[in-house]
């Protein structure tokens, strides 16, 4: 399987990404004739060879006449959906825009159909997003990893006024993603860049097993004083899942009893940790010393995050001592996919082995926020839209 690792130690971009794909290989001139097909006017783009502190890297600039930055999610939606792209292009397209469109509406506390966007809204943004879509079908890439993103610092200016770094949008998409600053007085991960990722990637944390074929650089737009403004992408292929070994990765699991812990506590804390970059969270009737009932708190995370999460449960829980191991751990490949209900889009979460599907399951946000909106049953909803998902798999 064709698999990309966004290595972000400078941030990432929606033109960074589309940079790094044309270094990779992807054509910019297929990737212009696929974006043409939108109903969209007034821009160019183009790639150049550039230099950030010594590394070769590519630039791809778009430029736009457009006056009018601000599109409703509907409106690129529809653009997208009546541009005949290919079907992958089309459903990853959208997906990274409904990211986006959650993220602000979660934001702004309105509904995701009245979300509008600014900056994102802007031609240059469709064309950064739809044609890191087009690259990655140029490029044949199936799956998504991605390390920790060093997200910047300060402060930056918006359509809402000055905002902090990592603006809100950005920071919200992020939540399950390890993030760190290095305190560079700029904003690395923008609201684009971050919903690419949130719509693609399955994985994050360090690079995992894959032969590499090609890597690309994309640089961004600024000459930052302290590194390089370039995003890298290795691209290759994902060490099979059904080698000798067996498994896919070594993670790291950390444990501590308590005993004397205000139970509201722990959901706080399991919030915290999996915004800290912990992979999973989850507690375990235990019966303590004194034959006190107590619970076994439970983090599992990428190696890297591990001082992390065990500085967050001294500071959050009242344990005073935990324990960590390394384990193997063996995933499903998975991707997430929309499908129309006679309520609204449903996100389904796919799991395949060997290309084939074994798990499809709603986004149990979608499904409870049509059943609020729509009176209609949770239950109805989800069911409607696991049946919607078989009837797209026949056609």
């Amino acid at each position: 399987m064709k698999l990309a690792y966004f290595d972000c130690f400078s941030g990432i971009s929606g033109d960074m990404v589309l940079g790094a794909l044309v270094d990779a290989g992807a054509d910019i001139a297929c990737i212009e004739a696929e974006l043409r097909k939108l109903p969209l006017t007034g821009w160019t783009i183009s790639a150049e060879k550039v230099k950030r502190k010594g590394i070769g890297a590519t630039y791809v600039r778009v430029e736009t006449s457009e006056q009018t930055k601000h599109r409703h999610l509907s409106q690129i939606l529809g653009m997208i959906d009546g541009a005949g792209l290919a079907p992958r292009v089309a459903q990853r397209a959208r997906t990274i825009f409904e990211c986006l469109g959650e993220a602000e509406a979660r934001i702004h506390q309105t509904p995701i159909e009245k979300v509008h966007f600014h900056e994102v809204g802007a031609v240059d943004a469709i064309v950064d997003i739809v044609g890191a879509c087009v690259g990655f079908e140029l490029l044949g890439i199936e799956e998504f990893a991605c390390g920790p993103i060093n997200v910047g610092a300060g402060r930056v200016n918006t359509a809402h006024g000055v905002l902090p770094v990592p603006a809100p949008a950005t920071a919200d998409m992020l939540r399950q993603a390890p993030t760190y600053s290095t305190g560079i007085e700029k904003e690395l991960a923008t609201p684009t860049g971050a919903a690419i990722l949130a719509g693609t990637t399955t994985k994050y944390g360090p690079m995992p097993m894959m032969t590499v074929a090609k890597i690309g650089y994309g640089a961004g737009s600024a000459e930052l004083a302290e590194q390089a403004n370039v995003l890298r992408i290795f691209v290759g292929e994902a060490c099979s899942r059904e080698t000798a070994a067996g498994w896919d990765e070594t993670v790291t699991v950390i444990e501590a009893n308590v005993d004397d812990m205000n139970p509201q506590i722990y959901g706080y804390f399991a919030q915290k940790a999996f915004e800290a970059g912990a992979l999973d969270v989850f507690s375990t009737p235990v019966q303590m010393k004194k034959n006190r009932p107590g619970l076994l708190v439970t983090m599992v995370c990428a190696p890297a995050t591990a001082d992390t999460l065990v500085e967050l449960i001294f500071r959050e829980t009242t344990t005073i001592g935990v324990r960590a191991y390394e384990a193997r751990r063996r995933i499903l490949a998975r991707e997430t996919v929309s499908v129309e209900t006679p309520h609204g889009v449903v996100r389904m979460k796919i799991a395949r082995r060997n290309g084939h599907v074994l798990n499809a399951a709603p986004e149990y946000d979608d499904c409870s926020r049509i059943a609020a909106e729509r009176g209609v049953p949770l239950k109805q909803v989800i069911a409607e839209a696991a049946l919607a998902f078989e009837k797209q798999r026949e056609k």
